[in-house]
């Protein structure tokens, strides 16, 4: 079902993936049912020797009638979604790692605050288009831009985020699987957008920690 979706490595993929599923199968089922009515009519009203044209008005019962159905379905659709709309973009959870990501023509900067825990310290480190995470921790996004609206977005984890020059948008997530997965731009940024690429290293912990030991052994 749905086998063309990338696979779902984040705490609330699912919750994601099952709106998706029921507006495919809503949009799908309308689909086939205006297609059924189509080829009725064409066959119906098709062309015959010695029958004129009837021009009619319509009918406001059955515009009424299909006006109500799909405001229904919309506010069924939203009724669903809200709840899910809430817990991933206004609830920040309490998380164990937080990540600063300034997004420029045409790369990812990002940065670690360090040992510290603090950033705008000396011991902050950054890096382009690379960003490493430990799998099943809560992870904090503190989103920047420097220059025009950039899409952050990671398809595995169904996450995107437009990053708005002047804001500061906080975001989180939970990954769910150790791998390496895409971060590309989702909104056109200028002639280099399509090279705007980075990639997200989910890791066991004890990866994880030798790689935060690498990074800030003393020389």
């Amino acid at each position: 079902m749905m086998s063309w979706l990338p696979e779902n490595v984040a705490s609330y993929g699912g919750a994601i993936d099952s709106l998706l599923y029921l507006i495919y199968y809503i949009t799908g089922a309308v689909f086939i049912l205006v297609m059924a009515c189509l080829i009725y009519f064409l066959v119906k009203y098709r062309y015959r020797e010695g029958r004129r044209a009837v021009y009619i008005h319509g009918s406001h019962r059955l515009e009424i009638i299909w006006t109500v159905a799909t405001a229904g379905i919309l506010l069924i659709v939203t009724v669903l979604s809200v709840p899910t709309w809430a817990k991933i973009k206004v609830q920040i959870p309490a998380t164990d790692l937080t990540i600063q990501v300034s997004a420029k023509q045409f790369n990812w900067e990002v940065i670690y605050g360090g040992p510290d825990g603090k950033f705008g310290t000396d011991d902050d480190k950054a890096f382009d288009n690379e960003m490493h995470v430990p799998v099943n921790k809560m992870v904090k996004l503190i989103l920047t831009s420097q220059d025009v609206i950039h899409g952050f977005y990671i398809p595995q984890l169904r996450f995107q985020q437009d990053i708005v020059p002047g804001r500061e948008i906080v975001q989180w997530f939970q990954a769910t699987k150790p791998g390496k997965y895409e971060m590309p731009c989702a909104q056109l940024c200028g002639f280099g957008h399509s090279g705007m690429e980075g990639y997200l290293y989910v890791q066991t912990s004890e990866e994880y920690e030798q790689w935060v030991k690498e990074q800030w052994s003393t020389p």
